[in-house]
Order: C-alpha cells, then structure tokens, then sequence
C-alpha cells in the first residue's frame, strides 16, 4: 500500500458469505446528500456517462421528489430511488400520486425508498403524528397499495386502517393505470421489528449506513427472513440495498480528507441513541458514552477523535480502491442487491469511479469463474 497506511483495511467479512453471488449482480450506485434539485439533471447524465447505474437521493436539505424529477429529465437509463423519503411527513395519498407520477415520468425507473425518521422530527420539524411506527408504516405500505390498486383497476377504493383512512377517489382526480407498474417500495430501518416488518410487506430494504457486517449478518437479514417467511415468500425477489462507510481515494490528500470525513460521520451516528443497538453487539457502550459526554460539554469538535481505528475498521471500509472493491465484494456478494456511494458534499461523479470499476471486475470474473 503506497499510502494510507496510517489505517488497516482489515474489517470483517461477513461470514459464510459466497465466493460470489448466485443472484444479480451489485448494481453501483451514486448517493446524492444535499445536493440542490437544480444539479441533480446534470449530474444525473454524468452519473449515466460514467457507468452508474443507480442514483440515490435522501431527504435531507431538499425535497427528494423534486430532485428525482430534475434527474429523471437529465437521465435515461440510471435507477432513480429516494433513500430515503420521510414517510410520516406525509400522507398516504400524496405520496402515492408524487410516486406513480415519477414512475412515469422516468419510465419506470423510479423506486419508492420509505422510513420513519426519528419521533422528534416527525412531531417538532414536520408537525405529524407519531405512534406505533412499525403498525403505522406497515398500514402506510398497505395503503399506497391500495391506492395504487385503485388507479390501476378503477376499483372503488376502500382502504380502512387504524391510522389512515382512503375512501374517496372520483374520475377528475384518478389518474389510472401506469404504463410502467406499480414503483417497487423500499423501507430503511435499523430496529428488529422494523426490519422484519419490512420482509413482509415491502419490496426490499434499505439499510442504514452505520450497519457493520455483523449487524447485517447477525440481526438484519434473520429479521428479513423471518419477515419474508410470513409472508410466504423467499428472499430471491427481495431488494437489499445498502450505503456502505468508505474511506477511500485517487490521491493521499483525498484519502487522508476521507478518513477524516469518516470519523466524523462515525461520532455523529455513534452518540445517537438510536443505534445503541448495533453498539451494543459491538461492545462499544463506552464509546457512546464518551461521546454524550463530549456533545453535553460543549465538545464537539473533539468527538471525532474518539472514533480510534479501531472502532472506524468495525463500521467502515478503508483503503486504496483495489482493497476496498475486494473487501465490499466478499463481504456483501450474494447479499446486497445494489451498492451505493457517497461522503457528506462532495458531488463529483468522478470521486468512486475506480472503486466501482474495480468491484464490477471483481463481481464479472467471480462469476466467470
């Protein structure tokens, strides 16, 4: 290794993975984070020019929905999903009419990316209701279903849960069948129940991107089983889709700025309560703990310091771009179904071209073989 060896590439590979997948192939794909929607048909093209064949845009600064619009006018051929779109900031009704119209609009290469955010957000950001969540998105899948369904059949639509209500839809407001189908839905989670409830009603699942191979392999998929199989079904028709730490670069400054960008990302995830579960079956409570106590003080910018190499090779992948594509593709080959890539505001297409070519050889000759 000619740089970077401040940091071993040593992380764990999930075990029992296959030497390669016996179904499709990763897809690659790029993970737009709080780039503006005036962007997203330019880079949309770019993405498409170099080989990417998906692009991810989450609800952080912008609207996900107007983003996905610009990109699905500046692309033909990249997969278009929000990942992930609030679903509790929004009713049932308005996001079934926003995604059967994207679906339409890109040609049927939109996928509806769903998750609950967390309760302080939906109640103090966006105003809404929380309770329950995993009932409550559970009922929200069924009724875009329903919905869907209505469109589709002309159906009168009679949806009745205890958390939404669809009972009206006349001709002036239906826009009926999609030419493309219905737009596969996805759900994001970290909790059990979530997840499994996602296995069973959902088309696939998105996982965060502080889940450690272990966690995957450990908690996530048994849950998606467990899920699939209630609903009688396998996973072979199931989309995992995963956003994976990378720390990487073409140059030694770019890589020792992602190593940094890394860490920080890490302390900001790692002192949320809400993941104290994927901490828990790491043994890392102490780490969390430093960083409450370092957020409380006041101490922010000393939290990525806690974040030791240690703890940064448990969440991340780190290396030059030959390492990294080899370590992604033993680890998640024969699980993920598509595999996407970002660091907080950087927006050059550019940037995981060498990782993704790399992987994509590695993926193509595994199979060959």
């Amino acid at each position: 290794m000619e740089w970077g060896t401040d940091v071993a590439t040593d992380i764990e590979t999930t075990p029992g993975a296959p030497a390669h997948a016996a179904a499709r192939p990763f897809r690659a794909g790029f993970a737009a984070i709080s780039v503006a929607p005036g962007e997203l048909g330019q880079l949309a093209g770019a993405l498409e020019e170099n080989g990417y064949q998906e692009l991810v845009v989450s609800e952080t600064r912008h609207d996900p929905f107007v983003s996905l619009t610009v990109a699905a006018g500046g692309s033909r051929s990249v997969a278009l999903r929000s990942g992930i779109a609030v679903a509790f900031a929004r009713n049932p009704m308005s996001t079934a009419m926003l995604a059967n119209d994207l679906q339409t609009l890109s040609g049927g290469r939109f996928t509806l990316g769903l998750g609950t955010q967390l309760k302080a957000h939906i109640t103090k950001r966006f105003g809404m209701p929380w309770s329950a969540p995993v009932a409550r998105m559970r009922e929200y899948v069924q009724a875009l279903r329903a919905i869907w369904h209505s469109f589709e059949t002309g159906e009168r639509l009679r949806f009745r849960g205890e958390f939404y209500r669809h009972t009206l839809m006349v001709p002036f407001f239906d826009p009926g069948p999609n030419p493309h189908g219905w737009p596969p839905v996805v759900l994001g989670g970290v909790g059990e129940a979530m997840t499994e409830m996602a296995g069973e009603v959902a088309d696939g699942f998105v996982a965060h991107n502080i889940t450690t191979p272990r966690f995957l392999t450990e908690v996530t998929l048994p849950a998606l089983r467990r899920g699939r199989e209630r609903a009688g079904r396998d996973m072979a028709d199931f989309e995992l889709h995963l956003t994976p730490m990378v720390a990487t670069g073409r140059t030694e400054e770019e890589y020792q700025r992602a190593v940094a960008s890394t860490r920080s990302q890490l302390a900001f995830y790692v002192a949320a309560p809400t993941y104290a579960s994927i901490l828990e079956l790491h043994g890392l409570g102490e780490v969390r703990d430093e960083l409450h106590r370092l957020a409380s003080e006041g101490r922010a910018d000393e939290m990525p310091s806690v974040i030791d190499d240690s703890v940064l090779r448990t969440f991340a992948f780190v290396g030059e771009a030959e390492d990294v594509a080899r370590q992604l593709h033993d680890t998640y080959a024969g699980h993920a179904t598509s595999l996407s890539f970002y660091e907080p505001n950087v927006t050059d297409p550019h940037r995981w071209l060498p990782l993704i070519r790399r992987l994509r050889e590695i993926d193509t000759a595994e199979r060959a073989g």
